[in-house]
Order: C-alpha cells, then structure tokens, then sequence
C-alpha cells in the first residue's frame, strides 16, 4: 500500500522538476572600471520569458558581505531576444572587492537562490 501511494507522488515530482529550473540564468558578467570606484556591470541573462507575466526582471550586486552594490530593474519581456545582455553603469565598488555576487530575478519566481560570482579584474 505505501508503494502504491509512493509512486505516484514521486511521478508528479519529476513532471514538476522542469518549471523548478524556470529561473533566469547569468550566462556571462563583466566589471569594467570606469574610475573613481565606480564600475559598469554588463550582465548576459537567458530566461523562457513567456511575457508580461513571467520574464527576467533585473539584477542585484552585491558584496560578499551582503551589501546591495547595485540594483539594475528590467521592465519588459525579452520573449524574442535570448540570451540578452544589459548593463549598469556607475556601480560604486568599495576599494580592495576583489568580487561582487550577481542575483538575478524573475516575475514569477523572484530572486534566484544562488549567486554568481564575479572576479573584479584590476582597476
């Protein structure tokens, strides 16, 4: 009886394991200085954006330590257009980062969980 009920349950679980990877995806950063401490950030985003409700809609930096760097918003579908790469200029880096963290963020599902890790190049 227990196998019976099992079965099933685990057969929805695997047919639910696709919409659980729906979440915008860094495939590419860049962090150029543009002096004072101040850098542009350039983000290449790949999501299944479907339209207005469900589409990659922005970014945060931040430190390593927790501390919002920057926030770049997205205020459109990218339906047609993927992967697609946006920037944020006049990022203020504080002197001795030698990383910042980028999350991203979908209208549907919110910040995804894990950050990528972006290697600051010497200014």
């Amino acid at each position: 009886m227990i196998r019976s009920t099992l079965i099933p349950v685990f057969g929805c679980l695997i047919a639910a394991w696709p919409a659980l990877a729906d979440h915008p995806r860094v495939i590419a950063a860049t962090a150029t200085p543009e002096g004072g401490g101040r850098w542009t950030i350039s983000v290449t985003l790949s999501h299944p954006d479907s339209g207005w409700d469900h589409y990659a809609s922005g970014w945060k930096i931040m430190s390593p330590d927790g501390t919002l760097l920057g926030l770049r918003e997205l205020t459109h579908p990218h339906v047609d257009e993927q992967p697609f790469e946006r920037a944020q200029d006049g990022v203020a880096i504080p002197p001795g980062l030698t990383e910042v963290h980028i999350i991203p963020r979908c209208t549907l599902d919110g910040w995804v969980a894990m950050p990528v890790i972006l290697t600051l190049p010497s200014p």
